[in-house]
Parts: C-alpha cells; sequence; structure tokens
C-alpha cells in the first residue's frame, strides 16, 4: 500500500488518474464548482491537485471518485479482489475443524491476521514534523472548503475523527463533518446513531471533557476505514490493516492519550466538552443532493495541531449524486457484502445500491428463493441490519437475475403484481433524510420480484392522442412506460398542492403502466432519469407518499413538500447547487485551470428546482 498521501497522488499521477490546477484558485466555492463538473463526467473524471489554494497547502478533491481509483486506494486491481479475500478468509476461519491437522491449518491465518492488528509505536511521526501550539493554532491557514452558497462556512469533509469510550477503552474512527466556527474551534456533526454521539454521551454521564482528535490525509485506506459501516467492537484501523496487508502504525497525539496514524497529513487535537451549550451548525450541501438544515451540535475546541513537511490537504465535495462518495460506497457494497451473507442473511447473493438512491435511499438484492415469504424475511432482516437500517425503499430479485442491469429490472418491475409484491414497514431512517415528518423515522417499502416471470406477457401500452390537463396535473412523460411501466406526472405550477391523480387517470386512459410518480412542475423537461430517480427517492416517504390506486397502480409522490400540509416535514430544504456567479466564473477561467475541454455546469440543470432564495421554505 502507501507510505502517505504523497505515495498515492504519486501513482495517480503515473498512471492519468490525476490533473494538476496551478493558477490560484478560491476555496470558496470555486474548487467545489470545478470539483463537480469533473465527478460527474463519464467515469468520474479525474482527481485534482489544486496547488494554489491561497494557503500554504495544496489540496486534493476526487482521489478516491472512480471505480479505478477506489480500487487503486485500496491496493487491489479490482473491488472484487477485496471481496475474494474476505470470502476466503470467513470461509476458512468458520470452516467445521474436526481434526489436529485441520486445526493446525489455521496457524498460518491466524498469524496473518496478527499482522493486521494497528501497532503503538514510540516517538513522534511524520504527522508530527511540524507543531502549532498556543497562538499558532489557527483553523484558517488550512484550506478548507466553502462548497455551495447557503453553506454555513467552510467544512472539514474528510476526516477521520478519533475518539475513545471512556468505560470501555475502545476506540472509534468515524467520519462526521466540522464546520469551521472560528480560528479554535469547529461543529462536530455526529448524528445520534453514530458511535461518537455514544462516546459523547458517555463522557457527559461521567462529567467529563472529551477528548477527540481528528486525522486527515496519510494511506487512503485510512480515510476509507472511517467511512466503513464497522461494529461498535471493531477497530477500523483493523479493517485498514486488512486492507493494506500490513499494519497501521500509530502514534501518540500530543495532547492527549489517543493514537493516530503516523504517516496521515495533518493532526487537529482538542476536546469536546458535554457540559457545554451545544452551538448552531449548518446548513451544509450534503450527499442528499439537498440541505441539511440548522441545527444544534457539540462545539469541538481545537488545542493543538500538527502536519508533516509537505502535507496535503485532502477533501471530498458532496452534493447531487454522483459525487466522489458514490465511488467510496461501491467500496462498501463489495466489502461487507460476505458478512451480511455470513450474520444476516446468507441467500442473499448480491447487493447494489445505485448512485441516485444516494447510499440509503435505495437498495437493489437478489437471493437464492427457496421458499413463499423469503422476499419479506430478507428485507425485514436487513431493514435492522447496522446502517441498513437507513434504507427505505428496496427491490428483491432472484438470483438469476442481473439486479445491477436497470433494463433487466425495468423488465421484471413491469410485470409485478402491485396488489401482491410490496412490502411495507416503518423503522429507523438517516437524520439527513429530509422527506419525514418525523426526524430520523419514516415508511420502508420494498417490491418482491422474485415469483416475477420476466418473460410473461404484458399489457399493451395505448396513450390518449390528446392529453387534458386536470385534476392538479399539467404534464405527463410516458417514454418510461414501455420499459419500466412507469408513467410520470408533472403537477400544475400554480397549484402544485391540489393534485387528484385518479381524475387525470380517468380523463386521459393511458394503458401499460403499473407505477405512476408524480413530480413538481420545474421538474420537467431538463431533468434525466436518473436525476428524476435520485429526486423520487430522496423527496418521498413510503408511509405517506406511496398509495395504491384503485385500478392497481402503485403512485409515489415526489414532490417537494411544503411544510404544515398534511403530514409533511416542518422544513423542506433546497437542492445543492451553485450560484449563477460561481458558474460564470469558472466558465470564463475554464482555461486557466488546464482541465481540457470544458465541461459545462451540473448546476445548470438543477435551477429549476430552487425553492426559493432560502435554504429552506
Amino acid at each position: 500500500m502507501y507510505a502517505g498521501l504523497q505515495q498515492y497522488i504519486a501513482r495517480l499521477e503515473r498512471e492519468g488518474e490525476l490533473v494538476r490546477v496551478k493558477t490560484p484558485v478560491s476555496t470558496r466555492f470555486e474548487i467545489a464548482e470545478i470539483t463537480d463538473r469533473m465527478v460527474k463526467t463519464e467515469g468520474g473524471g479525474k482527481a485534482i491537485l489544486f496547488e494554489n489554494t491561497g494557503t500554504e497547502f495544496p489540496l486534493i478533491t476526487n482521489m478516491m471518485g472512480s471505480s479505478r481509483r477506489i480500487a487503486m486506494a485500496l491496493g487491489v486491481e479490482r473491488l472484487d479482489d477485496i471481496a475474494e479475500r474476505i470470502n476466503s478468509l470467513l470461509g476458512e476461519a468458520l470452516s467445521p475443524k474436526g481434526s489436529l491437522w485441520e486445526k493446525m491449518r489455521m496457524l498460518p491465518l491466524l498469524a496473518d491476521v496478527a499482522k493486521w492488528f494497528p501497532q503503538s509505536v514510540s516517538g513522534r511521526g511524520e504527522c508530527q514534523q511540524v507543531v502549532w501550539q498556543g497562538d499558532e493554532v489557527d483553523l484558517e491557514r488550512l484550506p478548507m472548503l466553502h462548497s455551495w452558497e447557503s453553506d454555513g462556512g467552510a467544512f472539514v469533509t474528510l476526516p477521520m475523527v478519533n475518539t475513545i469510550d471512556p468505560e470501555s477503552g475502545m476506540r472509534n474512527v468515524g467520519m462526521y463533518r466540522m464546520q469551521r466556527f472560528d480560528k479554535h474551534s469547529t461543529g462536530m456533526h455526529w448524528h445520534i446513531h453514530k458511535t461518537g454521539a455514544r462516546h459523547y454521551d458517555a463522557y457527559k454521564r461521567l462529567g467529563k471533557r472529551m477528548p477527540v482528535v481528528v486525522a486527515l490525509g496519510g494511506d487512503p485506506a485510512y480515510t476509507y476505514a472511517a467511512t466503513a459501516p464497522m461494529p461498535d467492537n471493531m477497530d477500523e484501523y483493523l479493517l485498514a490493516g486488512f486492507l493494506r496487508q500490513k499494519p497501521v502504525k500509530l502514534v501518540k497525539a500530543l495532547t492527549c492519550d489517543i493514537r493516530i496514524p503516523e504517516d496521515c497529513d495533518f493532526v487537529i487535537e482538542g476536546y469536546v466538552d458535554p457540559q457545554e451549550a451545544k452551538a448552531v451548525e449548518g446548513d451544509f450541501g450534503d450527499h442528499t443532493g439537498f440541505y441539511s438544515l440548522k441545527d444544534l451540535y457539540p462545539r469541538f475546541h481545537v488545542t493543538c495541531i500538527t502536519h508533516r513537511r509537505g502535507a496535503i490537504y485532502p477533501a471530498t465535495v458532496v452534493g447531487v449524486p454522483p459525487q466522489e462518495d458514490a465511488y467510496i460506497a461501491e467500496a462498501t457494497e463489495k466489502i461487507f457484502l460476505a458478512p451480511i451473507r455470513l450474520a444476516v442473511q446468507p441467500e442473499v447473493r448480491d447487493l447494489w445500491m445505485p448512485v441516485e438512491g444516494t447510499a440509503h435511499n435505495l437498495a437493489v438484492v437478489s437471493i437464492d428463493k427457496r421458499y413463499v415469504g423469503q422476499s419479506h424475511k430478507v428485507a425485514q432482516s436487513l431493514w435492522g441490519a447496522g446502517q441498513m437500517m437507513f434504507n427505505k425503499y428496496m427491490v428483491v430479485a432472484s438470483a438469476e437475475h442481473d439486479i445491477r442491469s436497470f433494463a433487466t429490472l425495468g423488465r421484471l418491475l413491469r410485470r409485478a403484481n402491485t396488489k401482491r409484491d410490496i412490502i411495507r414497514s416503518e423503522g429507523v431512517l438517516d437524520v439527513l433524510d429530509h422527506a419525514t415528518a418525523t426526524c430520523g423515522f419514516g415508511g420502508k417499502l420494498a417490491v418482491d420480484l422474485t415469483d416475477v416471470d420476466i418473460n410473461s406477457e404484458v399489457q399493451p401500452i395505448a396513450e390518449p392522442r390528446i392529453t387534458k390537463p386536470c385534476g392538479g396535473v399539467s404534464l405527463f412523460d410516458s417514454r418510461f412506460v414501455e420499459e419500466y411501466g412507469l408513467l410520470l406526472l408533472f403537477a400544475d405550477e400554480y397549484r402544485p398542492e391540489k393534485v387528484d391523480v385518479t381524475e387525470y387517470l380517468t380523463k386521459n386512459t393511458i394503458t401499460g403502466m403499473k407505477y405512476v410518480a408524480l413530480f413538481d412542475y420545474q421538474a420537467a423537461g431538463s431533468m434525466t432519469m436518473n436525476d428524476l430517480l435520485w429526486l423520487a427517492m430522496a423527496n418521498s416517504d413510503p408511509r405517506r407518499d406511496v398509495k395504491l390506486l384503485s385500478g392497481g397502480e402503485l403512485l409515489l409522490d415526489a414532490r417537494s413538500k411544503h411544510p404544515g400540509v398534511g403530514d409533511n416535514p416542518a422544513r423542506f430544504p433546497n437542492v445543492v447547487m451553485s450560484a449563477t456567479d460561481t458558474i460564470h466564473l469558472v466558465d470564463e477561467r475554464w482555461a486557466e485551470y488546464g482541465l481540457g475541454e470544458k465541461i459545462e455546469s451540473p448546476s445548470r440543470r438543477y435551477r429549476k428546482l430552487w425553492l426559493s432564495n432560502k435554504a429552506e421554505w
């Protein structure tokens, strides 16, 4: 693996996966807009090293933002190599051992596993070559990104947040965004479901300050491990050691007894005081493609900053998918499929989380179907398994089908029985899910396709020659009826709250569809199918927004929700996009960046979705 971030960057450059921007660029809006354009090109584009950030440090974005680069970051040619290693390891470790010889065969395996455990080393690490203490501590010296126009400020977006459970002594390494409040403090955005929040609660019970150490950079395997959905009793640095095939070497922080990788680029040390009033944090253009709005989170006080000589600041940009996090999630699918099969569902053969679902909203599962009700068992079990509890929509198909093919899924969905094949539930959702009336709780829906005959006849398509706007519906789009059985409807621009889909379908007979998705008027025209799928998953709560119509059609209301109307959330956020001035700036400067032919701004497509001049209604 890599002896630091610099070595990884050198490999990216050798293999044509990195471009350098030498001209001065601003960390306020400009870098995010450039990165957003790059990551949305085919295959994720290239990593970008910004050499002149207005600070003493260069900055890299999109370093894992492609299938190839995430594999390179984890030291393999393809992600399946890691999955095969895990399958082999678990198969060997858990197979019955009868004879003495079979037990002896385990010794080399145990020896290999022992090599992956993190190792504490004495003295200072490379990450502590330069030390800022006292008056030198200044977070504004770091090139933190202020990505989007409604963001509350600049944020650390790729932090490895190291905390210790004061009762068990167990370490956790999580990734929680950090808004810079001033030169000496940030927010610490850990949600109630996260391990960092549980550590915080433990310190609060004890009436003690909570030491926190944030690391940035180093071997990219460290960064990936901080994002991974590890159990509470598993050390993220053990996962990093497994990926690296060698241990992570840890050194003690200078101001507290927490250890961090000795070869990372930056270390930010400090504490959180659980007795202190929480601070207002946000807004933040989030990975959902919408702003997460202002809320109260702990304040992190910085007491010391260290860095290696020649440090490079790593950052990621999140927003409307696809972004770099989509490719990180691709690795997670591969790495954690084997443990899911082992610990939760042995019949699961594949798990795919399309990028349009922004990690949690949409999951497609294939299983070995053997008995009636098995899909119900799988769906309910997965909804209770680790971070899969955040899933809202699930599709379950038989293992003989390629679930990663939208064409195959379309044929199956078109032939589903919507009165029979729908599984409903309620449960925990991501705190960032803005569509729910109750934060962190809402509906769940699965479509069982395991009994669907993919070659069966379907009802032919028949469309009216003349549509009649009525029932609060102004436009329709039938281009997906043939492939998916999906009809798109768009609400009246002037009466968006009053829509009667049944009236519209009665007066405008369109046969052959199984599903109806209702969008805001503003979504018509410029949105791609991928955009619309993202909107549908993000803007809906299956408990409130999915209904079975009298004709058997399944209706999904994907409109933005007006607060105070029905069972709607109290606040509804805006979509994430660059400001018009930023788009124009990057357009005008594009030739200076040296990034080749100009890439158009993705934000132009989403401008029509803007709800107001503020980040919420």
